[in-house]
């Protein structure tokens, strides 16, 4: 790796371990708090990239990318934040940040990208003009998130709500795909055309889909829970879409069903399932993020005392209920659940009581792994191992089945485990309740890379 660095960040550990980390790389480095002296530098031409921090003592992070931009066209810089919202990731792109890394980030992950933007010049979608949607404005938004799974999705809608292509939006019931369908048409350049939502009663009529795209204008027009559509209304869609032209509406699509196994089971359209799924989305389920489960809790009670509601945190036994809870109505549950302990609570304080009364019974409380029917990992591995014995019809599959299953279940497990903790093999060890010495023996028959990872906060 070859180039200077221009590190701009407030945590000194922070600006300690990027000096170090970039200097053994092999490039030179220029690191300071301030915004200020960051901008003295690049006005000077010092650095080949940048890498910056949003919250600083002097400013803000993203609002010196236009002037960067302005002095230095083509300077390749790299956001990292602890604010893990959508908008960040969103604002990151549209003020041409070259890339985007939520706090706490990997170290080799970010040396990954810095060595990318050091190589090439990537031009990003220009910036939002003065006075936009995006202008000072609160995200209110329950899309928090700082796991991997919701950053990776917040880069995808970052790439996508700009170009004309359909999207397909799947996920669980409660999950929020209807707010993605409508942060990627309020954050795109439409933001200012009608945003309409057509559900199955509203494709009824005849002429039901030209009047939806007449009501649309060229905005954004959602196809909610598209997997309900009867055979008529999906035709109507298809022949809508076919029958598209210049300055028509972006067209998307939810649904909480699999698709392609309606579509195998000739209850949906193919022609229409191939249309709508210019590119997909998957929104992932709050048990699938559980570190996420305290920052939307928190986000609102927040809301909620923005909103009138009296001002609540959670004890730390309280939290650590709501965390360990399934959610199987997921984010949608969870922001019921908290507006009504902001209404129930007795004080600032919200008790562990107070949440088990809010939730019902002890025995609805779960980990991840619980066993609720059609909620866990027992009634997913229950599908697949029948859909996996009806695909053998009348004959039985071949032996040695029992490893084979146990195999594909103890990869990923280990796989996961080992992410967790950095690579740390004693730890991983210890929360899967095996020996280090078994968990290493394991590791190696299942040929399993361990790499240690360093995060940063």
């Amino acid at each position: 790796m070859d180039g200077t660095v221009l590190v701009a960040d407030d945590d000194r550990t922070i600006r300690t371990v990027l000096t170090q980390a970039l200097t053994r790389a092999g490039c030179k480095v220029h690191a300071t708090s301030s915004l200020i002296t960051l901008m003295r530098w690049v006005a000077e031409g010092k650095g080949d990239m940048v890498i910056s921090d949003v919250v600083m003592p002097d400013g803000n992070g993203l609002d010196t990318l236009p002037r960067i931009t302005g002095q230095r066209p083509g300077l390749p810089v790299i956001i990292i934040s602890a604010q893990n919202t959508i908008r960040t990731a969103i604002q990151a792109t549209e003020a041409e940040a070259y890339d985007y890394l939520p706090k706490p980030f990997d170290l080799p992950e970010l040396m990954k990208r810095t060595a990318l933007a050091l190589d090439q010049k990537r031009r990003m979608p220009a910036a939002l003009p003065a006075g936009s949607a995006l202008a000072g404005e609160q995200d209110d938004l329950p899309l928090v998130g700082r796991t991997a799974s919701m950053q990776a999705l917040y880069r995808l809608v970052a790439r996508v709500m700009n170009t004309d292509l359909p999207i397909l939006i799947t996920g669980e019931s409660g999950t929020g795909k209807s707010l993605i369908a409508r942060a990627i048409h309020d954050y795109s350049d439409r933001r200012r055309l009608p945003f309409v939502v057509a559900s199955a009663t509203e494709l009824e009529g005849t002429d039901a889909a030209s009047v939806i795209v007449s009501r649309a204008r060229g905005g954004s027009v959602l196809f909610d829970e598209v997997a309900d559509l009867g055979e008529v209304a999906q035709a109507r869609i298809v022949r809508m879409l076919d029958a598209m032209v210049d300055g028509a509406p972006r067209v998307m699509a939810s649904s909480q069903k699999n698709l392609m196994k309606k579509m195998e089971a000739g209850t949906f359209r193919q022609d229409l399932f191939y249309r709508l799924g210019g590119v997909a989305i998957q929104v992932p389920c709050l048990r699938e993020r559980i570190d996420d489960i305290p920052l939307l809790a928190t986000h609102f009670l927040t809301r909620a005392a923005r909103d009138g509601a009296p001002s609540r945190r959670f004890m730390a036994e309280a939290m650590k209920l709501i965390r360990a809870y399934s959610w199987p109505g997921n984010v949608r549950q969870l922001e019921n659940c908290i507006r009504r302990l902001t209404v129930t609570s007795q004080a600032e304080e919200i008790s562990r009581a107070e949440v088990e009364a809010v939730l019902g019974s002890q025995s609805a409380i779960n980990s991840p792994l619980g066993e609720r029917e059609g909620d866990f990992l027992s009634a997913s591995v229950a599908r697949h191992l029948q859909h996996y014995f009806d695909l053998h019809d009348r004959d039985l599959p071949p032996p040695g089945l029992y490893t084979h299953i146990l195999r594909d279940v103890e990869r990923p497990l280990i796989k996961i485990a080992l992410e967790a903790t950095g690579g740390n093999q004693t730890k991983c060890a210890n929360i899967l309740g095996i020996n280090r010495n078994t968990l290493h023996k394991k590791i190696a028959s299942l040929n399993i890379n361990v790499a240690r990872r360093r995060k940063l906060m």
